[in-house]
């Protein structure tokens, strides 16, 4: 059974960076958007098991892209792959249906986290 994940960052070259490592998890299988408004219809209209996102984005933020499909009636883990600290967001996170932050890091272990998070919320 492969796990879908929508994977939502303004930084195309960020997307294609995380994507090509959570391809490489065995059962991913990656949607990349950069647009979150469009990324917002693909998550309402498909059936993923996950989305992860950015969280500073323009026209809609991250938490501000949960809200929104927590609104539509969306109701799928929602990670918020951050640089922020991860006290920064906390509160707003939780208040906005967000599933878990991971926090944005050097180096290729902070992937490694993302996925295991990915596959504790499933």
């Amino acid at each position: 059974m492969s796990i879908e994940v929508l994977l939502v960052d303004e930084d195309v070259d960020v997307l294609e960076i995380v994507g090509t490592f959570l391809g490489q998890e065995d059962g991913f299988e990656i949607t990349t958007e950069a647009d979150p408004e469009a990324a917002l219809d693909l998550a309402t209209e498909a059936d993923f098991d996950a989305v992860v996102s950015d969280y500073k984005m323009p026209r809609l933020d991250g938490i501000e892209l949960c809200a929104a499909l927590r609104e539509n009636g969306v109701d799928i883990p929602f990670l918020l792959f951050t640089a922020r600290e991860h006290d920064d967001v906390a509160d707003a996170a939780t208040e906005n249906g967000v599933t878990a932050v991971v926090q944005k890091g050097t180096g290729t272990e902070q992937y490694s986290v993302l996925a295991s998070r990915i596959r504790d919320t499933i």
